[in-house]
Parts: C-alpha cells; structure tokens; sequence
C-alpha cells in the first residue's frame, strides 16, 4: 500500500523510505520489552493471550485510521501523519505479535510436530497473500474510486475489520502449555531473591536478553533469518517498478494485473513449499531442508534477470514458483528450530522464555527491515530513477534496477545459507535436551 503514497500523493521515494523505516524500528525496539512482560505476565487468562486479544483490536482499529489520509494537504504534513500513526499502530501490533509468537513455540514439545505447527501457521498465514497482489489493482479501479487515495481508505478499513476477527482467535481457543511451570520458576526466583520492585525486574530483562544473545545457535538463526528477509524486503518493491516501468513500459492498469498474477503464482507455489518444506524436514532434518530451499530460491532470482522482458511480458511468472521456496521455507524452519533453542535455553538456564527468545528473534528482523525500507528509497534514487518519467527512465536505471533486484537476495541468501552451516540442534541432539528436562521435571513435562 505505500506505494500508493508515491503514486497518489506523489511523496519522494526516499522519504517514503525513511517513513516505512522509522516506525518499524520504534516496532522492533519494543519487542524485547514486550516478550520480557509476557513471559512475567502471570494473570487468570494466562502469560499470552490478554496481550493477543487486546494487540489484534487496536491494531485493527489503528491501521484502518492510519490511511484515512486527508486531501490537499503538504507533502510534510503526510510525512508526520503517517509517521505517528504507523508508531502507534506498531505499539498494538507488538502487544499482538510478540505474545503470539510466544505461545506458537510452547504448543509443543515434539521435535516434528513443531514443524508442522509452524507449517500450519505458516500455512494459514500465506493465505491472505491471495488477496494482498490485487490489492494495487483494487485501489486502481476507476470504476469504484476516483483515485488511488481514496481506494486506499476503504481498503484499510477491511484490512482492519479482518484484522480484528481474525487476530482475537488464538486468544480466545488456543491453550498455553507453559503457564504452571513458568509460574512456578518465577515463584521461585522471587522467593530467592525477592524481586518485585521496578529495579529488579529491569535488572532481569537485560539479565535475560544478554542470556539470549549469548545463545550461539539462536544468533545463527536470527542471522540467517535476517539476511534471506531483508535481501527480500531491500528490494521489493524494485520487483513492482521493474513490472511497471521497464515491462508495462509505464502502463499501470497492465502492471496491476501483472503484478496480481506475480503475487498470486507466488502465493499458490508457497502454498506447495510449506507442505513440502514440512515433509521434507521430518525425513532429512531442518537443517539440510534449508540448504535445499534457500538453493532452489537462489536460481529463482537468478532467473529474473533474463525473464523481465518487454515483449513477454509473463515470463516472469515463471520464476516465482522457484523463488517461493525461500520465504515459503524460511519461518516453518526458523520458528521450529528456534522452539528448540527454547528448551536448551531452559536446560541451561532453568527459565521459560519463548517471549524472549521470540521478541528478539522479530526484533533483528523487524530491525533490519527498519534499515532495507529506509535504504529502499535511497537505493532506487540511486539508480536514477524519476516517478515523473513513467516509462521512459534511462537504459542505465532500469539496468541498475534489475541489479538490484537480483543481486542482493542472492547474495544475502548465500550468506544465509553459510551461517546455518554449523547449527547444532539436530533431531538426536533435540530429542536428548528433551530427555534431561523430563527428567528434571520430575518426568510429567508441559501437558
């Protein structure tokens, strides 16, 4: 949708850069916060779900204010509207996600099953993608807008209803495994040490987020996560400009549908990779199923290069099957593998942390999307490109935006795939860390 404030309202590429960037990192800021208070949170309604069920209902309500954007108004004005309320809405969606994120590692303590369940989140996440690439199409319309702006009003209205209806689901059905044991570890680390004053717990949260940033295997993931996303997210939307531009030659209702049909193969084919990604991790292992996705994204965007043409147009549909398999695969084998960190974190430590563990793993995330979407408008200024010139920018931008567009998720990707290389939570390792916590717990575990 930000593209709407570069083509509707005609904002500097860079300055929409730096305002998609800005509220993502106060975003990425508050999470560690967020997961410290929800794994201490110990109400009658569990650690979680209080958070999940108000989060989804403010985040509803603040994304479909945030584009009710007036007319007429400056370009700085925009900027400043649009810059406190993506704040604000940012604030509710981490009361949501980082709680959620939580209670999705402690559901189970099966090494395959948690694959599966990240799968199936996964799963059930990609599905919106089937309307999300038609969305530029439907603010477009002129049969039911007048403009772009004004499709984008009703659009954020919908997006926020369906925010609300569906984001309050696991907070009212889902079921936290976790609450009695962590309840009873930090009944006793008060006991001992007598922490209730705001001191004490601040103390204890950067006491725990040392702790996990000291974790090597959780940093590897929180690497190789960081690098396969924010390669993606540094140049998304040169993949529309590309289409626009350079294919459609300008032509937006032809860009539209092309960039629809794009979104929607992608979505389809990460469908199939989810499931495949999920099977084939339960008979090779995570670890190897990386390699194997992460490799076949490579050659995906690879293939841009060669099937962004002017004269056919829908080549490009051809790569996304193949580039699918990198966010497709990408958080069913993160979230698993960082579930599991979760349990050596508690063999070593003897805490319960998965607000932690996973308010930090989307902080690095959410952070260095903050710097790809601040640099992303940067980054296309560099290439020379002109919003004024529709269709006709320089043979030497639309070349650099073609680089771009290929060059740095496949380098990021590689570098990706080195940082897993030595991670060392195998099936047999998870299954040992498992053993020793029954064990401990005197063999009942987490129903």
């Amino acid at each position: 949708m930000s593209i709407i404030l570069i083509e509707g309202l005609k904002m500097n590429p860079a300055l929409v850069g730096t305002l998609m960037g800005l509220p993502r990192l106060t975003d990425a800021l508050t999470d560690p916060i967020m997961g410290y208070l929800s794994d201490r949170t110990h109400s009658r309604w569990g650690r979680r779900r209080p958070y999940i069920f108000f989060g989804a209902l403010f985040s509803g309500i603040l994304f479909a204010l945030l584009w009710q954007l007036p007319e007429g108004q400056s370009e700085n004005f925009y900027f400043w509207f649009f810059l406190i309320g993506s704040i604000l809405f940012y604030l509710a969606y981490t009361a949501f996600a980082t709680p959620w994120v939580a209670l999705g590692y402690e559901l189970t303590p099966d090494y395959h099953e948690r694959t599966r369940v990240m799968g199936t989140a996964n799963f059930m996440g990609q599905s919106v993608w089937l309307a999300l690439p038609w969305f530029y199409a439907f603010m477009q319309n002129d049969r039911f807008f007048s403009d772009p702006v004004e499709g984008a009003r009703s659009l954020a209205i919908l997006i926020g209803v369906f925010v609300v209806v569906a984001g309050i689901v696991p907070a009212i059905f889902c079921r936290e495994r976790m609450i009695d044991i962590a309840r009873a570890k930090d009944s006793g680390q008060s006991g001992e040490k007598g922490m209730s004053g705001l001191p004490e717990h601040i103390k204890d949260f950067f006491k725990g987020f040392l702790s996990a940033i000291k974790c090597l295997p959780f940093v590897k993931l929180c690497i190789a996560t960081f690098l396969v996303f924010n390669g993606f997210m540094l140049v998304s939307a040169f993949s529309s400009f590309v289409l626009i531009y350079y294919v459609s030659e300008g032509d937006n209702d032809k860009a539209s549908v092309l960039i629809g049909w794009f979104g929607t193969a992608t979505t389809i084919s990460t469908f199939c990779v989810i499931a495949l990604t999920t099977w084939l991790a339960t008979r090779i292992g995570k670890r190897r199923t990386f390699f194997i996705c992460i490799g076949v994204s490579l050659v995906g965007y690879a293939l841009k290069w060669v099937c962004y043409s002017i004269e056919h147009p829908h080549l490009i549909l051809f790569t996304a099957p193949l580039i699918a398999f990198g966010l497709g695969s990408l958080f069913t084998l993160m979230g698993s593998m960082v579930a599991d960190v979760c349990d050596l974190d508690e063999l070593e430590t003897r805490h319960r942390r998965e607000g932690m563990f996973g308010s930090i793993f989307w902080w690095v995330v959410k952070l260095g999307m903050a710097l790809a979407l601040a640099l992303s408008g940067h980054v296309l200024n560099l290439t020379g490109f002109d919003v004024e010139l529709g269709g006709g920018q320089s043979e030497r931008t639309f070349f650099l935006m073609k680089l771009f567009d290929v060059a740095v998720p496949v380098l990021t990707s590689a570098i990706a795939m080195w940082a897993i290389f030595t991670f060392p939570i195998s099936q047999a390792k998870a299954r040992e860390i498992r053993r020793k916590l029954e064990k401990r717990r005197g063999g009942a575990g987490a129903k």
